[in-house]
């Protein structure tokens, strides 16, 4: 049966936060759910490279098969939005720049059915970000370094039988400063939003999935957040006019396990088989 009839049809895709080129980011699960689904509108959400902690010493190819998957959607006529975040802000200098059916943006609108939803990273909004980003970036080096942590509890974790369990989630439930900054962040976009007359605000940036419908005196609307690869393992769906927030579980991909690592793929293949086929390519056409 040809593997594309079972990819779960969705309009719309949001994927924010996946941090490729940090030991955090979750690139294999990502891999699974990407070729699980057949979106017509992706929204590339912003931290999409971690560019602040990018390192030639750690590329796996499990990361470089997420940006040739993102291309073969794009060889596919996809519609790609390409929203810039502080982690890949370097893509800032190259916005709206579109080829084809993929386009670098600071912001996306679309109409949805009758409904209007505004598309942002949501940094914009970061105080630290506008005047101490040293200091952001320090953060980002400690909480990778978290990652790493709890990666090792949750291997231990699960050798003795319990479930996996989130350390910096638990951090950021229990620090005051860090509830606040995520009660501020929201309240913000949700503000401009409502002012805006949008029925949809969607951000990312926080690592902190959600959809809630918000009212105050002038108005109301669905706030969304696609949270993140990184612990969460999330993505926004929109689809038949409803918005659905998608959590990976490995229980759904254990059956495709064994397909999906005997796929050969040209990311798997050496740089001295790739010089081999130049060679043989040259040689075939003297």
């Amino acid at each position: 049966m040809d593997s594309k009839k079972k990819r779960r049809k969705v309009e719309l895709v949001v994927i924010s936060d996946i941090h490729l080129g940090t030991y955090g980011c979750h690139a294999k699960e990502l891999l699974s759910y990407l070729k699980s689904i057949n979106p017509d509108t992706v929204i590339l959400n912003g931290d999409i490279i971690d560019v602040w902690q990018f390192s030639k010493r750690y590329w796996p190819k499990s990361h470089m098969k997420i940006i040739k998957h993102i291309f073969g959607w794009i060889s596919q006529g996809k519609k790609i939005y390409y929203i810039t975040g502080n982690h890949d802000e370097i893509m800032r200098k190259f916005v709206d720049f579109e080829i084809g059916s993929f386009s670098i943006k600071n912001k996306v609108i679309l109409e949805l059915g009758t409904k209007k939803a505004w598309f942002f990273h949501g940094d914009v909004f970061d105080v630290t970000m506008q005047h101490s980003k040293w200091l952001a970036k320090l953060g980002a080096i400690g909480y990778d370094t978290l990652i790493l942590i709890n990666r090792g509890v949750n291997f231990i974790s699960k050798f003795l039988g319990k479930g996996k369990i989130s350390l910096s989630k638990k951090i950021k439930d229990s620090v005051k400063s860090a509830v606040k900054f995520i009660n501020d962040f929201e309240e913000t976009a949700i503000d401009i939003a409502i002012d805006n007359k949008y029925d949809y605000v969607v951000c990312g940036h926080i690592h902190k999935p959600a959809i809630k419908k918000v009212e105050n005196d002038k108005g109301s609307v669905t706030y969304l957040n696609s949270g993140d690869w990184v612990e969460n393992l999330t993505a926004l769906e929109f689809h038949n006019n409803t918005w659905s927030i998608y959590k990976y579980n490995d229980d759904d991909f254990k059956k495709d396990t064994s397909k999906i690592q005997e796929e050969e793929d040209v990311v798997d293949k050496t740089a001295k088989q790739l010089f081999g086929e130049l060679v043989a390519d040259f040689y075939l056409k003297k």
